[in-house]
């Protein structure tokens, strides 16, 4: 078994990979990360009292018991 995931591990290791010739103007990772982050203060600007009274609300009923 450890010779067969051994030669599977160097296979897929030593595999030459095609060469990129073509790049995107933004990497998907960054764009998420922006669209996440404006998703983040959107929602925070729309209900930052109530997501910070249900945060009270919570914290209070789990120190209490």
């Amino acid at each position: 078994m450890s010779l067969y995931l051994t030669r599977l591990f160097l296979t897929l290791l030593l595999k030459p990979r095609p060469a990129r010739t073509e790049r995107g103007d933004v990497p998907g990772w960054v764009l998420i990360t922006v669209m996440t982050a404006g998703l983040v203060v959107a929602i925070w600007k729309l209900a930052g009292d109530q997501l910070a009274t249900m945060l009270r609300n919570a914290l209070s009923s789990v120190s209490n018991k």
